[in-house]
Order: C-alpha cells, then structure tokens, then sequence
C-alpha cells in the first residue's frame, strides 16, 4: 500500500494557504481594480456590495476584481454607499453617461 510522508501529505494545504493570501497581498499593496469616489462619506468603513468587499476611507473607495462588469460594479455600490462621483476599473474611468446610468439616470 502507498503511503505519503507527512510532508507530501502537507503539500495542498500550504498552496492552498498560499493562495487564499494572495488577494489581501494585492489590496494591501494598492492592487484594488476599482476605485470610486463618493459625492459623501461611505456609511461604513468596510462592506460587501456585488460579491466584493469595499474598503473606504470618507469618499474615497477601493475594491478587487467583482465578475460583473464596471457600470453594474458602480450601481451597486451606488446603491448601497450613496452616489458615486468617479469609478474606475483597471485602470480606466467611466464616462460622464455611463456615471450617470450608474446613479440611476436613464
């Protein structure tokens, strides 16, 4: 019968480990994929909108890579922080329209 050393058997778990930090690396780090700013202070430092966790510090907020794409990001956490002023994702600001759609203009 094959036996694994404890070592070996050890193996998944650590990379696993390894894995689960590397996310809280890159927003410790200023990796956050988006950034918004609030026409107000955000109701609390700290929560979730559209499956991410939003850190905020008064209007200024920061997030990781959701799965939708940036207007729908920006919607909801206009809705749940208030209106949103700025938003960027990757890099690249939405436009005055799509701001607009994103604070519930048509």
């Amino acid at each position: 019968m094959f036996k694994l050393s404890p070592l070996a058997a050890a193996w998944p778990l650590a990379g696993a480990a390894c894995l689960a930090l590397v996310p809280a690396a890159a927003q410790a780090s200023g990796g956050a994929y988006y950034r918004a700013e609030l026409a107000a202070p955000a109701p609390k430092g700290k929560f979730v909108s559209r499956g991410v966790v939003w850190s905020c510090a008064g209007n200024s907020c920061v997030a990781g890579r959701g799965t939708s794409r940036p207007l729908i990001m920006c919607a909801g956490l206009a809705k749940d922080a208030g209106a949103v002023t700025a938003f960027i994702a990757d890099g690249k600001a939405l436009e005055a329209d799509e701001l607009a759609r994103c604070n519930g203009a048509k």
